[in-house]
């Protein structure tokens, strides 16, 4: 008994030592790496069904995985405050492996103020289930005046 335990310990902690495991595509937090800015995309006109406004401009995106895929969440800056129902809404593309979401918000009710930055930032999420994920390599958030986007 002694000697399986053993042998079981040292496997273990010679495999969580194994660096090659960390660097590689098996590990799920090297899916994504980090967002970088791009152009946003001047898209056709067409008629929008949706009545919200895409969000100023694309602070952060961040691709998070969990146990049942990965969490695309991004965050908006606006320039006021009290806007709301914010959605990552998927625009149809040719290219199956680029996934490009508009950040989608509705304006506030009332005049509202400016205030800090901080508080004009609207964060928003949504999930992608791995079978999805199989077949994208790239996410883009689109917003009016700006984007992010992320590579495997």
């Amino acid at each position: 008994m002694k000697r399986s335990v053993t042998a079981a310990l040292v496997s273990v902690l010679v495999l969580t030592s194994c660096g090659a495991v960390r660097d590689s595509r098996l590990n799920p937090f090297n899916w994504f790496g980090r967002s970088e800015p791009v152009q946003a995309a001047a898209g056709p006109l067409v008629e929008r069904r949706d009545p919200r406004l895409l969000v100023a401009d694309v602070a952060s995106l961040v691709i998070e995985p969990y146990s049942a895929g990965a969490i695309v969440r991004a965050t908006g800056v606006m320039e006021t405050q009290g806007w709301w129902e914010a959605e990552l809404v998927e625009v149809e593309q040719e290219d199956p492996s680029h996934l490009v979401l508009d950040f989608r918000i509705l304006p506030p009710v009332t005049p509202t103020p400016v205030n800090t930055v901080r508080s004009r930032e609207v964060t928003v999420a949504m999930t992608l289930t791995p079978r999805r994920l199989e077949t994208i390599t790239r996410v883009t958030v689109q917003g009016e005046r700006s984007a992010r986007t992320t590579r495997r």
